[in-house]
C-alpha cells in the first residue's frame, strides 16, 4: 500500500491531521474515516488539506473535512495550525499574510512563542444568514422545544453555524445530551457547533463545544469567536475577551460590528508520519 505523509497538529487540544496537497487529490471520506479512528488510525478531530491559493495576495488555502468524511466550511484552531504548517514550509512572506479557507480570505498574524491570530468572518445573527430555521426574526435569544426540555439559545455564523447556550455553571452543562439533540433537531443545520458559555466576568468566559463531526472537543476557535460575539453584542463582555476551554485559553477581539472577528491562540506540531491503507 501507499504511504500518505501528514503532520499531527493540535490547538490548545483540538487536533488535527494535516495532509499537503498541492500535488495531491482531495482525500476521500474512507480515508478520513481511517486517519481520524483514534484506535486504528492516526486520531484526530478533523482532517485538514493545504493546497495551492484559490485568490491573488493569498499564499495557501486549505480544506477541513470531519472525521466521517464530510466536509466543513471554517475552523478557527484549525486556521491556526495551517498558518503555522505554512510558515514551518516557507510559503509565508513574514509574519503577515493570507490564507483561503472554505468560507473567504483570512489575514493571519505570526505572534511568536507559537501563537497566531486570525481574521474569520464578520458575525452574522439574522436567522437566514446563520441558518436557523422556523423564525423569521432576528433576536438576542430564541426559544424552541427540543428533546423534551424548552431551551432558550443565541444563533451566529462566523462562517459555520453556533447555536450558543448561556448556563451558570458549564462544568455541570448537559453538553453530551442538548449538544447532538439540538444538531438532530431541525432548527437548524445538522453541521451546526453547540456551545455552553459561562461568563465568569466582562474580561473572561468559560466554554465547552459540542461540534459537528466530532462530539465535545478540548477546543473549539470558531465556537469561541460565535461566544463571543453573541455576548459582546449584548454588552455583556468587553470587546477583548478571554475565551477559557478544557484544552487552554483562547483570545477573542472584535473591535466593531461591521468587522472581522479576530482569534489568537497557539498551533502547535506534534509529530510527523506516514499512514498506510487500502483507501490510498
Amino acid at each position: 500500500m501507499t504511504a500518505l505523509a501528514f503532520s499531527k497538529m493540535h490547538g490548545a487540544g483540538n487536533d488535527f491531521v494535516v495532509l499537503d496537497l498541492f500535488d495531491a487529490a482531495d482525500p476521500s471520506p474512507e480515508l478520513c474515516r481511517a486517519l481520524a479512528d483514534r484506535h486504528t488510525g492516526v486520531g484526530c478531530d478533523l482532517v485538514l488539506g493545504v493546497g495551492a491559493p484559490r485568490t491573488a495576495g493569498a499564499v495557501a488555502s486549505y480544506r477541513i473535512w470531519t472525521a466521517g468524511g464530510a466536509p466543513s466550511p471554517q475552523c478557527g484552531n484549525g486556521a491556526r495550525c495551517v498558518a503555522a504548517w505554512v510558515v514551518r514550509a516557507g510559503l509565508a512572506p513574514g509574519d503577515r499574510f493570507l490564507l483561503d479557507s472554505p468560507s473567504g480570505t483570512h489575514r493571519v498574524d505570526v505572534l511568536g512563542g507559537g501563537g497566531f491570530r486570525v481574521a474569520l468572518a464578520v458575525p452574522r445573527f439574522a436567522p437566514d444568514r446563520v441558518p436557523l430555521f422556523g423564525f423569521d426574526d432576528e433576536q438576542d435569544l430564541y426559544e424552541a422545544e427540543v428533546g423534551g426540555t424548552r431551551l432558550r439559545f443565541a444563533a451566529a455564523s462566523v462562517g459555520n453555524p453556533h447555536a450558543v447556550i448561556e448556563v451558570d455553571d458549564v462544568t455541570a452543562a448537559p453538553v453530551a445530551e442538548v449538544g447532538p439533540a439540538l444538531q438532530g433537531s431541525g432548527i437548524f443545520p445538522p453541521t451546526v457547533n453547540v456551545g455552553f458559555v459561562e461568563v465568569v466576568s466582562a474580561k473572561r468566559v468559560r466554554l465547552r463545544v459540542f461540534e459537528y463531526g466530532a462530539g465535545e472537543t478540548l477546543a473549539c476557535g470558531s465556537g469561541a469567536c460565535a461566544a463571543a460575539a453573541v455576548l459582546m453584542r449584548q454588552g455583556r463582555v468587553d470587546r477583548d475577551l478571554v475565551v477559557s476551554l478544557p484544552g487552554g485559553e483562547l483570545h477573542v477581539g472584535w473591535p466593531d460590528p461591521s468587522a472581522p472577528i479576530v482569534l489568537a491562540g497557539p498551533a502547535a506540531f506534534s509529530f510527523e508520519g506516514q499512514f498506510s491503507h487500502a483507501a490510498l
